[in-house]
Parts: structure tokens; sequence; C-alpha cells
């Protein structure tokens, strides 16, 4: 995953400011004493990049493998996903998706990052599902993903987030360390007992957008409110309104209670179709 001042790169990050880079330098240095720089072997002439090199927004840090794993069990990839990892840095985060059959690519600014990543992926064995392309994250159509995984800076995932929202629902997100601000996260986990610096993970799933007013075939009227995966309003019966509470989306499923019910359905496009818990099917229509 993640960045670079030319990588957006690989498990990247840390902040633009001195402050937050020597704290990151000193929590890497920490953990193995490793050179802020990248590095082309004499003998070898072989790209070798180091943990602290500058990238195009952000410096390069490695996600340690054990919070890879972490984030792509989050994710709950399978065979049918297409991962897209923004900054993918040394490739390790497309690469592990791959030996797990899924097909996974990496958009990374750095052309030594992207050229090495590739290489690592014929070494493994997966050049077939694991591809990688130089470019800027900004500028890249990931759209088609049903992962996105990455490791960038608070302010970063902020600009990506109308982007990620615009996704079909249903689109998992897996961010190491940073948030996405008042989207709060559908799912957090810690990387493990070895892990020393950035090591948690955030998951979000891409919720459908219901806000507005719906018709229920039995003629009740439901007016939805929308915050990200979060919803509001009321269920309108016989003339009686019923506040809805306990109501959330994941993805396109959509679940709240009201009058003394609990309704759970399916959004496609402008119809919901579900069963109450009593096991009564019911649907709804958005209206104009």
């Amino acid at each position: 995953m993640t960045p670079s001042k030319r990588s957006h790169g690989l498990h990247r990050l840390l902040t633009a400011s001195a402050t937050a880079l020597a704290l990151t330098l000193g929590a890497v240095q920490a953990q193995g004493g490793l050179v802020p720089q990248a590095h082309t072997d004499p003998a070898t002439k072989a790209y070798e990049p180091r943990p602290g090199q500058a990238g195009k927004d952000v410096v390069w840090i490695p996600t340690p493998q054990d919070l890879v794993d972490e984030m792509l069990r989050m994710a709950e990839i399978t065979p049918q996903d297409y991962l897209v990892d923004l900054g993918s840095g040394d490739g390790r985060t497309v690469i592990t998706a791959a030996q797990r059959g899924t097909r996974a690519h990496g958009i990374e600014f750095n052309p030594d990052m992207v050229e090495l990543s590739r290489r690592a992926a014929r070494e493994a064995g997966v050049a077939d599902r694991a591809t990688f392309a130089q470019g800027d994250i900004f500028k890249s159509d990931f759209s088609e993903a049903t992962v996105v995984t990455m490791f960038l800076l608070p302010d970063l995932n902020l600009r990506l987030r109308p982007a990620l929202l615009q996704m079909k629902p249903g689109t998992r997100v897996v961010s190491n360390s940073f948030d996405m601000g008042d989207w709060e996260p559908d799912e957090t986990a810690n990387g493990g007992a070895d892990c020393r610096a950035y090591c948690r993970a955030y998951k979000w799933i891409v919720p459908a957008k219901v806000e507005g007013n719906w018709k229920l075939d039995s003629g009740a009227s439901l007016v939805l409110g929308q915050t990200f995966q979060k919803l509001d309003g009321h269920l309108a019966i016989a003339g009686t309104r019923h506040p809805i509470s306990d109501a959330a989306m994941q993805g396109a499923a959509i679940a709240f209670s009201a009058g003394g019910q609990r309704y759970t359905g399916e959004v496609v496009g402008s119809r919901i179709t579900g069963r109450d818990d009593s096991g009564k099917a019911w649907t709804a229509t958005r209206e104009p």
C-alpha cells in the first residue's frame, strides 16, 4: 500500500511537517535503525527503497506484513474481488492479495517503486494477478475496484473521500492508521502485539444513497435522512409518524426499526425490497 514524494507510496506516511517526520523516522529507527533515503546498490544497480524516503505527498513507510494481513482480512477479499491499492509503494499489499487469489492493482507515483513491485510480483509468481501502474492517485480511475486500500495522510483521505463515496455500494475501503474525518469507520482493528507504530486499520463500506422520500407497497411513507452510513427519519403509517431508530446502511443493505417492527432490506436503484421481523415482505419505491 502507500506513498512517496515520487511515490504516493506504499505503507506511507507521516506528516509533511518536520516534527511529524522526525517522529516517524524515530519510530522507524527504533524498530530497525533504517536510513531515510532511497538507495541503489552499486554492485547490482538494483533500486532499494528506504523507509522515510521522500514521496510525492508523504514519506514512504512500509506497512508491517501482519497489518497487511489484517487489512486484507477486514476487507474480506475473495477471488471475485478487484483490489486497488492507492500509493502501492513496494507492492506488498497488492502481491499479498494476489497470493490469495484476488486480482489486484497498485497505483504508485514513483516509477522505481513500480518496477520494483513488478519484479517482486514476477518472483512471487503472481504477475498475472498483481499489476502496477505509474500514476497520480488523484488523476487515476479506480472506480471498478471492489476493495480499495491505502496508507495516506488524513488530508489525502479527505480529498479521496468524495470519489470513494461515489463507488458502488458495498465497496470496502481499508486505511492504515488514518481515518476519514466524520465518516466513521464500520470496523477498526490492530496489527498485533509485535507492531510498534502505525498499527491500526480502519474499514468503511460504501453505503447506498437512500436519502429522500419512499412509498411502501402498503401505502406507508418512509422519509430518510442520511449521513454516510447513518440514517434518521420516520415511517408514516395511516397518518401516524413513527421515528426510525437503530438505522444504518451497510453497503446496499438497509436496516431500521419503527412502530415496533424491525425492517431489513436491500437497495437496488430506486427500490428497496426486504422483510420485517415478522417475516412479512415489504417493498419501497423512491418518490421523485
